[in-house]
This record gives structure tokens, sequence and C-alpha cells, in this order.
């Protein structure tokens, strides 16, 4: 049984699919999987992948029959995983160099928690780097291991599911999967984040967030930018059925929206899906900002 298994979803990254598995395939740590999803990509992807698999027993290919999108490409791929831990990893991201061997060291450290955060770079098309401004957050918590009641602003990270690594058999127990729709880490992480009994960060650049000047799905024009409203839905119908979880959300605003009762308002609907992002016929359904003078949602400064 190895220790990570690296989960990829794959679609239409003929172009960087080779820099991502690379990036895993060659860190000194070598204990690990690499599940690798073909979602029914309509370039090369799959032959790229097969060709892996064929060269290096660690990887292994499942091709969709469908294209079903990102989130559940991750849910066909996590009941093949046999490791320790899950870690997902976009197919045109890339693991720093010596990130697996960092992140097998803090769980040693920390006693294999529920979840463990670790940090991340972006980095764009025109050679920029930029690290997650939040990054104190990570270094604040960087002791024992905590709940998200007990360090709430945790929760004021990015919520992707991509900066983080999960406890596999937690992640069995609690039965998380990803919704279909836009914007599928959401109702993945906060979940998570509010189940997870022991929580643990490293404050260490793991991950490089490739930003692409084009193809990147958030920044099309579509309906589907809509999804937010649901997936945030969803975050809240968790709370409601969730004892224990919904205490969380009466922390109080002092806390400076680091609470879910506030979070989900400042980085959700109104933030997410703004005119830009959708058509003209459908600009009508996008949340309007507060006349000014009037009180309405503050969004936290963005990572």
């Amino acid at each position: 049984m190895p220790r990570f298994s690296v989960i990829v979803p794959v679609h239409h990254v003929q172009g960087y699919l080779h820099a991502c598995l690379d990036s895993v395939l060659g860190q000194s740590y070598r204990d690990l999987e690499v599940i690798a999803v073909d979602d029914r990509s309509p370039d090369g992807c799959g032959a790229i992948l097969d060709d892996y698999a064929a060269r290096d027993a660690r990887v292994r290919v499942l091709h969709l029959e469908e294209n079903v999108g990102l989130g559940r490409a991750r849910n066909a791929g996590m009941p093949h995983a046999t490791g320790d831990h899950l870690l997902f990893l976009d197919s045109d991201d890339t693991l720093t160099p010596g990130a697996l061997r960092a992140l097998a060291d803090r769980l040693d450290e920390t006693g294999d928690p529920d979840v463990l955060v670790f940090d991340y770079a972006r980095t764009y098309w025109w050679g920029g780097t930029r690290r997650n401004v939040l990054a104190h957050v990570l270094a604040e918590a960087a002791g024992s291991t905590f709940t998200a009641a007990e360090r709430p602003e945790i929760l004021d990270l990015l919520m992707v599911v991509w900066n983080k690594v999960y406890r596999r058999d937690f992640v069995e127990r609690e039965g998380f999967t990803f919704p279909p729709g836009y914007y599928e880490d959401t109702p993945w992480t906060f979940p998570v984040l509010l189940s997870a009994e022991r929580i643990a960060t490293l404050d260490r650049i793991c991950l490089y967030y490739r930003q692409r000047r084009q193809g990147n799905i958030l920044s099309t024009t579509s309906r589907k930018h809509f999804d937010v409203h649901e997936q945030y839905a969803r975050v809240f119908r968790f709370v409601d059925a969730r004892p224990g979880a919904g205490a969380l959300a009466a922390v109080p605003a002092r806390q400076d929206g680091r609470a879910l009762s506030r979070h989900p308002v400042q980085a959700g609907p109104a933030a997410a899906v703004g005119p830009g992002r959708v058509l003209p016929p459908h600009r009508r359904d996008v949340p309007r900002a507060p006349p000014a003078g009037r009180a309405g949602p503050r969004r936290t400064a963005g990572p």
C-alpha cells in the first residue's frame, strides 16, 4: 500500500500534462501511485497517459466513456486509490521538487491527521510567481493539530481541493464526494474541514497553481457559473444536518469573516458570478452590489 494516491483528472491539457506527471513521478519520495482519469479528453491526453503507464508501474489510467467534468472525474478515480493519503492534482498544475517528502515528514510529525493543508504559489504565463497571500495562516497553525472550530481562520484559505492531503480512511468513512457543476471544490472543502477532528498545516509551497492566459474554465463566459449558488447551498445544508457543525457558523462576527456563516457570502455567489462571466441574456440573474451607502456582504482579501 503506497503512502500517497495522487488523483489526476485529465481533460484537454495535452500541452501541460507531461509537466504535471513528471512533477509527481520525479519526486525523490517514491512511495506513491498516480490514478490518472482521462475524462474523455478530445486531444492526445489519453495516449500520453497510456504511455506513462507503460513506462511506470505506479501509474494507472482510467478512461471514461463520456466527459463528466472535474469533480466527477475525481470521484471516478477515488475507488481505485489504495494509498494511505489522497492528494488531488489538477492536470495543468505541478508539484514542487521535494513536496511529497516534506508532506510525508509533516504527516509523521503530526501523527497522520485527517487533513494536512499546505501552501501553493500561482505561476503566470508571463513567467511571474506569487505566493498565497494568506500563507501566514499556515505558519501560525504550525504547531499541533486542531479543528476548524479551534482555528476558524483555516476557512479563510482558498476553498480548493488541491492544497490539502486527506487520510483516505477519513474520506471513505465520511463518504465525501464531489458534486457536478462548476465550483465543485467548495461543497467538498467546507464539509471536510468541518468534519476533520485533526487538521495540520505545512508552511511550505508544495504546488504551483498555473494561471493560464486562456482555457481556464472559471475565466469563461457561461451560465454554468450560476452553479456557485447550489454549491454554497450544499454547504449550508451540510451545516444544518451536521451535529456540531452549526456551532462554527455562530463564531462571532469579530472573527473578521472567518466563520462559515459569513465566509460563503463574502467569497460566494455575488463575488464569483459577476456580469462579465455570463452572457447578456442572463445578466439579470446576477446578484447586484448594494447601492452606495447601504451595507452589504464584504469580501475578504483573496489569496
